[in-house]
This record gives structure tokens, sequence and C-alpha cells, in this order.
């Protein structure tokens, strides 16, 4: 199975540390994050992996080479000028069959088999991995009406719980169709022009571990994390 590693992003919300180092090269105990996933996928069965590159692709080139030393083939496509969070599969030939795409920051237990089994059982074109997320307002949020526009009500310090990205998906190949070649396209345009068009995409929930590494803070918890239960991720490889 081949899989679509997503890149090529500038990792700006890590700086300075992304000033030196893609940010899928970041060191979580002691590998770089997509090592962490791409021995994951190993494990499930991918034994072809795509780097989408863009931002200091040679730093990554240099390290993963043909990935003869993880045990799978690696390939790259590189974008020449910033094509946005989706808009890289658009330049990769040979995704002929059902395969993974994922953003290249990703700590998870995530069990891949069981997102690709979902996806076919489901028939789908495309299964995006969700997980819920708790976000706090730390201020006192106004209900207004939306006819007399008066105050309805006030709640103070409120917590909502939504489902969101883990940035991990599983495509068939015809959703590449969905995608125009070598333009900028972000997912959420893409989602919304596959359910428009009569596709049918699904989630896939998962309530384990999931940290991407969103800012500083995201990434000093997911160093904790892996180098507290390193087994836990790799299942003692």
């Amino acid at each position: 199975m081949k899989a679509v590693v997503l890149a090529g992003g500038e990792g700006t919300r890590l700086a300075p540390y992304s000033k030196k180092l893609p940010k899928p090269l970041m060191p979580i105990g002691n590998m770089p994050i997509l090592e962490i996933l791409i021995r994951q996928m190993k494990l499930a069965g991918v034994d072809e992996v795509i780097l989408a590159v863009g931002h200091m692709r040679e730093a990554l080139q240099n390290y993963f080479q043909d990935g003869s030393q993880l045990g799978v083939m690696v390939n790259y496509s590189i974008e020449e000028q910033p094509l946005g969070t989706i808009g890289p599969i658009s330049l990769i030939d040979g995704l002929q069959e059902t395969f993974l795409v994922t953003n290249g920051d990703v700590l998870t237990t995530l069990n891949f088999h069981a997102l690709i089994r979902t996806h076919r059982e489901a028939q789908a074109a495309a299964t995006i991995a969700m997980h819920r997320r708790q976000i706090k307002i730390d201020l006192g949020v106004l209900e207004i009406n939306k006819e007399t526009k008066y105050i309805s009500g006030y709640v103070e310090k409120p917590k909502y719980h939504y489902p969101v990205s883990m940035g991990i998906y599983v495509f068939e190949p015809r959703v590449i169709g969905y995608i125009p070649y070598n333009q900028f396209f972000d997912f959420p345009e893409l989602v919304q022009k596959l359910i428009d068009s009569g596709e049918r995409v699904v989630g896939y929930t998962f309530d384990g571990y999931w940290q991407d590494l969103g800012n500083l803070e995201d990434y000093e918890q997911a160093v904790s994390n892996f180098t507290s239960n390193e087994a836990m991720f790799l299942g003692g490889e």
C-alpha cells in the first residue's frame, strides 16, 4: 500500500526551531516525528511512502534517502511553489489503489489497519480520522436572538467539544480528479467539492492519543509523551 506524506510546509508556528529544520524532522525522543510515522505505517502494511516536499526539501531527502534503512520505499514529489494543504497530491502519479494521506507532523497511536478497514467497509471516497477536542472560552459568551438582536443568554467560560481532523486520511484514486493540477488548493475545499459531487466522505472517530506539532507547547508535550512510553507508539519495535 502507498502513503503520501504532506511534508512541504514551513512550520512557522514552531519558530525558531523550524528555521533550522523542516517540521517533519523535529526530534521526538531519538528520532524525527516523521520517522515515527513511517515506522507505524510500515507496521500497517505500507511499503511505499511518497513525501510531498517543498520547504527545506534537501534536508528531508538527505535524511530519508530511498527509505531502505526503514524497510520501505521512499520517493519524493517536489512542489516548486506552495500548493496548499492538499494541492501537492495533484503532482503525484501512480496512485491507482486505495492510499493513505497524512501530515508530516502527527504523533498518534491510531490503528491504521482499523482506519483503512472502516474506509473500505463504508465504500467511501475519502475517510477522515477524527479526534474530539475541547475548546474552552475564557470569557463570558453572549447569546443573541437572531430576530430581535437582543441578548437571550449569557454563558460564563463555556467549554465546547468538536470533532477535529487528525491530518490523517484514506483516499480512493478518484479523489485526485477533484484536485486541480499544480494549483493552490486546501483540504476543506476538497471535502466540500467531494460532498457537493455526491461522493461519500466519512469520519473515523479515534479516542486514543493524538498530538500534532501545532506550536511549541504541543511539541514539548509530544516529546514528553513519546519519551515516557515509546513502546505505546512503536509497539516494542
